[in-house]
């Protein structure tokens, strides 16, 4: 096996082990989805490029299902509507392409969940900045120490680490985690929810 790879499992490996600090704030941000669920609240997320995936990762197994066969829950993924993001960033900017659809969308209620590896982006800063006003719930899934997007956070879930490949798979890690304690929460199964 060549050295970098190794060097690459090993960093891998040391956010896992750091990452157990996580598991309480883990569980909170799980209540928090039940919780907004349980009133019928929308889960909304976004992110830039590989964040998107992570958000629409994590929205396909809210609305679908993770584990268990249960009901469909409310989630949507804001990069996904191509026509929308194109039409936000042609007529004001791409700063807004998130921002304007949560003041559009989101409620008291909801919860809002950013993925951004660095914290830095203006249209994800400035989505979490709306989501507040609009009275939602927010959750940043980010790394290092959150950047400006931090500020703007209910709930700040930040891989330890600050290189994109390692803070990307600590929110699959994430995601995963949270989608397990939905699809318990949904199933009945409080025990194992919480």
């Amino acid at each position: 096996m060549a050295e970098w790879m190794r060097e690459q499992l090993q960093a891998h490996i040391e956010v896992a082990e750091h990452g157990r600090t996580l598991l309480p704030a883990l569980r909170e941000v799980g209540r928090v989805l039940c919780d907004a669920f349980e009133q019928r609240g929308i889960l909304y997320t976004f992110g830039n490029g590989g964040s998107a995936a992570d958000a629409q990762h994590f929205t396909g197994e809210i609305i679908g299902h993770y584990k268990r066969d249960r009901r469909p829950l409310g989630a949507v993924t804001l990069s996904t509507d191509p026509t929308t993001m194109t039409c936000i960033a042609n007529d004001y900017s791409y700063d807004d392409v998130f921002s304007r659809q949560v003041l559009g969308l989101a409620r008291p209620g909801d919860v809002v969940a950013a993925f951004t590896t660095s914290g830095r982006s203006a249209n994800i800063v400035e989505a979490l900045e709306a989501a507040k006003s609009a009275g939602a719930t927010t959750v940043l899934f980010g790394g290092g120490d959150g950047g400006p997007a931090k500020q703007f956070a209910d709930y700040a879930l930040l891989s330890p680490s600050t290189t994109t490949p390692r803070i990307q798979e600590f929110h699959t890690f994430m995601l995963h985690v949270l989608s397990e304690i939905v699809d318990a929460w949904a199933d009945g199964d409080e025990e194992c929810a919480l």
